[in-house]
């Protein structure tokens, strides 16, 4: 029964999966159409900053919400609604922050002053996202899909919609605004996406004036695993936005334009990142049912059960990436021209597609980390891709190869986070077999 619903899950988040990411594929197409390379490379600058701080914002509270829920050990409501105070409370910090940091983060950070309204969106986004994620968590945790699959759906739908009304409207008013409206339109979806999830709440899930004091020990536990795997998120995160920054930085100093960057960077992250992970939904889908699966029967000493749902796992992933891998580089053309009409970053498809087949197989290896109680394995496996990534992109910044700096670093990082993430995950199994010896 377990393992029929193991399945049905991981089906049910795919198909729901790809329905998004067909969506967020006309969301994209919408945008590069509307805003060209020069507003994608804008816009793209501005993607990583975004990205750390959701990271920042959720500070890993989806998976620990995820993980002590699937326990059945704990007050799913308190859970919730410690998570929720808690998490706003520091997005009041963050928003005040961001507010105040703005103009830094542009001029001298991001070397575009185009970024500042993008920035200060941001601040105002972010509290719909950390809501909407919590809630996600719980009902990952609970093992139902359902609510994740269709608030989804239905927040990208609005999005779509708003960008197709929108973003020419106010693309004329300037490209920073159009920046700074795409990024706000966030709002507009979570909203949605928040009130679909609360509809699938429990019939006794009423909250009382006690019930939002937070409470000591549900915070520390939840505290206990969203720490390391937020320590493990920024690092990706935070990585991603040091990139533009040290990537702009060394290529200015050795003679490259500011037009060349920003159009070559947005080619590489708003078209050609987009379609090497594009098949990745089934992958992220499998780890994120992986994670409550693994994590109920780690608990309950079913060691066996949890090897073989590792083993499945990384199998199909790698299945997946293979053929993902092998249409990616046979059409890569037709991609680039139907999806944003144009061919530019085709050479850089065909070489970085091949070492993206394990980028497929990290994903569920993370998953078991996180599930098993090791995500500061996961963690420090992410610190020293990072580290990698950063220095590769300054060496290679000098030897004037242009973006492939960045191409060789992306490479490199993917190779060494996964080939990390494999040992430690045979060293965790190998203890399992010592244990029950």
């Amino acid at each position: 029964m377990k393992k029929n619903k193991f399945i049905t899950s991981t089906i049910i988040l795919t198909v729901g999966n790809i329905v998004t990411k067909i969506i967020n594929m006309l969301i994209r197409i919408g945008i590069s159409r509307n805003i060209g390379t020069t507003g994608m490379g804008v816009y793209m600058l501005v993607v990583p900053t975004f990205s750390l701080f959701i990271s920042l914002a959720q500070m890993g509270l989806p998976i620990a919400i995820s993980k002590l829920v699937s326990e059945k050990k704990n007050n799913n409501k308190k859970i919730v609604l410690t998570a929720t105070t808690t998490i706003m409370m520091f997005n009041i910090i963050l928003f005040l922050f961001l507010l105040i940091s703005a103009d830094f983060i542009a001029s001298n950070l991001l070397h575009d002053n185009r970024t500042y309204k993008a920035i200060i969106s941001i601040a105002i986004v972010l509290p719909f996202i950390s809501i909407s994620s919590i809630l996600r968590g719980y009902y990952f945790g609970k093992k139902n899909v359902i609510p994740h699959v269709t608030s989804n759906i239905a927040e990208d739908i609005i999005r779509m919609i708003i960008i197709i009304i929108g973003l020419p409207i106010s693309y004329k008013y300037g490209l920073e605004y159009a920046i700074s409206f795409i990024i706000l339109s966030n709002i507009a979806s979570e909203t949605i996406s928040i009130i679909i999830l609360l509809f699938f709440a429990p019939k006794n899930f009423k909250i009382k004036k006690e019930d939002l004091k937070p409470d000591i020990n549900t915070t520390k536990n939840i505290y206990k695993i969203g720490v390391p795997t937020t320590g493990s998120r920024l690092i990706g995160a935070g990585s991603a936005c040091l990139e533009p920054i040290i990537l702009t930085s060394i290529l200015f100093i050795n003679g490259y334009s500011r037009d060349f960057i920003i159009s070559e960077y947005g080619i590489i992250n708003g078209y050609v990142l987009p379609i090497l992970i594009l098949p990745s939904f089934f992958t992220a889908s499998l780890s994120s049912v992986l994670i409550p699966v693994i994590s109920e029967a780690y608990t309950a000493g079913k060691i066996e059960y949890v090897k073989s749902k590792l083993k499945q796992a990384i199998s199909i992933s790698f299945i997946i990436g293979l053929i993902s891998t092998l249409v990616i580089i046979l059409f890569s053309k037709q991609a680039l021209s139907i999806m944003y009409k144009t061919t530019k970053g085709i050479n850089y498809i065909k070489l970085m597609a091949p070492i993206f087949i394990l980028y497929y197989i990290e994903m569920p290896m993370s998953a078991f980390l996180q599930a098993t109680g090791y995500p500061k394995k996961a963690m420090y496996d992410n610190l020293i891709g990072v580290i990698l990534k950063i220095i590769i992109i300054f060496i290679f910044g000098y030897l004037k190869i242009g973006l492939y700096n960045l191409i060789f670093a992306i490479l490199i990082d993917v190779i060494i986070v996964t080939f990390l993430h494999y040992i430690n995950t045979q060293k965790i199994i190998k203890n399992f077999k010592i244990k029950n010896v």
